[in-house]
């Protein structure tokens, strides 16, 4: 996982599974894309401070 996720807008906790996750709906080629650590940076990345990452949870 991309160290940079953490500040990212799109990862967010899931109460279902406990943990970490980004909510963008990959297809199945990105997905496989980014799992195998082919994309060095995420297109998908949304810089967040803290105060605006936990707004959008609440």
């Amino acid at each position: 996982m991309n160290s940079a996720c953490e500040y990212c807008m799109n990862y967010t906790y899931d109460d279902e599974y406990e943990c970490y996750t980004c909510d963008v709906d990959l297809d199945m080629d990105e997905y496989e894309r980014f799992m195998a650590d082919s994309v060095s940076d995420c297109p998908y990345f949304r810089a967040g401070d803290e105060y605006t990452i936990v707004r959008k949870q609440n």
